[in-house]
């Protein structure tokens, strides 16, 4: 009995040993996790720089789970940054984005002028990169917020149409290859360099002839409006004295002085010299009158050329711009869009060229895509080197693609010279209706929360000349000559319902904004 007493203790005494291990153990483990995960909070809150010399960024890739942002050139990332995205009701919207304006001092004209420096524009309803404070979570209105440092340092790299990304989750890009991603042809692509420069001197000396023209039609019309009023004023003195010889002819014939012969002799001679003088200047004002048609059809010749070789050499440098391709499955159409360059006229931010807009055939339309976007990150032996993004499930990027057929009339006229930097963004999502003629490509997904997108008014559309050459080719202002105004969705109570989800739908290609921009919101 003393035996299996003194056992008995001797296990409790193990199996409180034991127990007191065992929480050691699960102490010194729950130390170690919270330890990684310190080191990983701290990595997430590091400015990083690549260890080699970074090109120039083709794309920036927003974490809203990790909140960072990684930007990348045609090798990899090169820099890398805690941000702080909208915090709940105003969320950062999770979508695909390009920068349409860059201004290095911006003050908020919603959010007490708060200052908000190195502003990358990404929409134009107000959400932007710009410089911020950065609390280590989501704290902002619905805009990303860099380290101050960081977004000056970054504000000269960039370019207006850089990709950005804003992913629900982390994301990074990943080397693709299929057979439709475009392929360039080196022909095509020298066949077009070559075009473009003599094009360009072209359009130049267009435009200069027709400066000319115009100032010689502008010459000739003031000296055929002049030679007018003088010879107006000239038929009322012949009329005057034509009306003074017919009294005098009937005043000789009761005649009875020499006198009254003389006068009316006088009057005869003066109307003769006053008819000649009129018949004279009649004859120089039909010619100056018929230079000045002339050279009236001469200046309108010069515009038509002018517009003619413009467009020409428009067209010929577009084909050498990087294209944007993006095949919604909301809609069932693929659409193209290329940078001009050109500032837009009604102020802020430059045209994008929007003259494809086509349907498409996705197999099995009702089932769910994802989103993916593909980039052409460099050119290689064969042709382009591309890398995908996606950020919202469905196929997996090769299923996308396979389900996607391309209409061929839309490669041969883009896949030829397609460079470096372009892009094709396969969606379920339609296009929101922030894109507009100075925008790249703007969708929003729709099963995220997007409070700081819809608590920002769209503003409303406003018409913009197009050109009227009735081409469909990549010209200058040639947007889609159909297009209507609709009707924009009103933003929602934000306390109704703060956390609504969906984006507003893209309405037709032209989507005109007004030249008073919302700013930043």
């Amino acid at each position: 009995m003393p035996h299996q007493c003194t056992t008995a203790a001797s296990v409790r005494r193990w199996d409180r040993y034991g127990k007191a291990m065992l929480a050691a153990m699960a102490a010194l483990t729950m130390l170690a996790a919270d330890k990684a995960a310190q080191e990983s909070r701290r990595a997430q809150t590091r400015e990083e720089v690549a260890p080699r010399q970074g090109g120039e960024p083709i794309m920036a890739i927003v974490s809203i789970k990790s909140q960072q942002v990684t930007f990348y050139d045609a090798d990899g990332w090169i820099l890398r940054a805690p941000v702080s995205t909208g915090t709940t009701e105003y969320e950062t919207p999770a979508g695909v984005f390009a920068i349409v304006q860059k201004k290095k001092d911006h003050r908020s004209n919603m959010y007490d002028d708060a200052w908000m420096p190195h502003m990358q524009r990404i929409t134009w309803n107000g959400i932007a990169l710009h410089g911020g404070p950065l609390p280590g979570h989501a704290a902002s209105h619905g805009c990303v917020r860099l380290p101050f440092g960081f977004a000056e340092r970054l504000f000269e790299k960039t370019r207006i149409g850089m990709r950005v990304i804003i992913a629900p989750n982390d994301t990074t890009p990943v080397p693709f290859s299929h057979p439709a991603l475009l392929v360039p042809n080196a022909e095509a692509l020298a066949a077009a360099r070559v075009r473009a420069e003599p094009l360009a001197r072209e359009a130049a000396e267009a435009a200069r002839a027709d400066d000319e023209a115009k100032r010689a039609a502008t010459i000739a019309a003031r000296e055929a409006a002049t030679l007018t009023a003088s010879l107006r004023k000239l038929e009322l003195s012949k009329r005057r004295a034509d009306a003074e010889l017919a009294s005098a002819d009937k005043a000789l014939i009761g005649a009875r002085t020499d006198q009254t012969k003389v006068q009316a002799e006088d009057l005869k001679r003066r109307a003769a010299e006053l008819g000649r003088q009129f018949d004279a200047m009649s004859a120089e004002a039909k010619q100056r009158l018929d230079a000045s048609n002339s050279a009236k059809d001469a200046a309108e010749a010069a515009e038509i050329k002018k517009a003619d070789t413009a467009r020409a050499a428009d067209q010929a440098n577009l084909s050498l711009e990087p294209v944007s391709i993006y095949i919604s499955r909301a809609t069932q159409k693929l659409y193209v869009r290329r940078n001009t360059h050109k500032p837009a006229p009604d102020g802020g931010g430059e045209v994008f060229d929007t003259t494809i807009e086509v349907p498409v055939t996705i197999r099995d339309p009702d089932k769910p895509i994802g989103t993916h976007v593909f980039t052409a990150m460099a050119r290689n032996d064969a042709g382009l080197r591309w890398s995908v993004v996606t950020i919202d499930n469905g196929d997996g990027a090769k299923d996308a693609l396979d389900r996607i057929t391309i209409p061929q009339e839309v490669l041969d006229r883009i896949a030829p010279t397609a460079a470096p930097r372009s892009s094709i963004v396969v969606s379920d999502e339609p296009l929101s209706a922030e894109t507009n003629y100075r925008t790249e490509f703007v969708a929003v997904l729709s099963n995220q929360p997007q409070g700081g997108f819809i608590t920002r008014k769209p503003t409303p559309p406003v018409d913009v000349a197009a050109d009227s050459s009735g081409e469909d080719g990549f010209g200058f202002f040639n947007f889609q000559r159909s297009w209507q105004p609709q009707p924009q969705p009103q933003p929602q109570p934000q306390a109704a319902n703060p956390r609504r989800r969906g984006g507003q739908p893209y309405y037709g290609q032209q989507q005109y904004y007004q030249t008073q921009q919302p700013g930043l919101w």
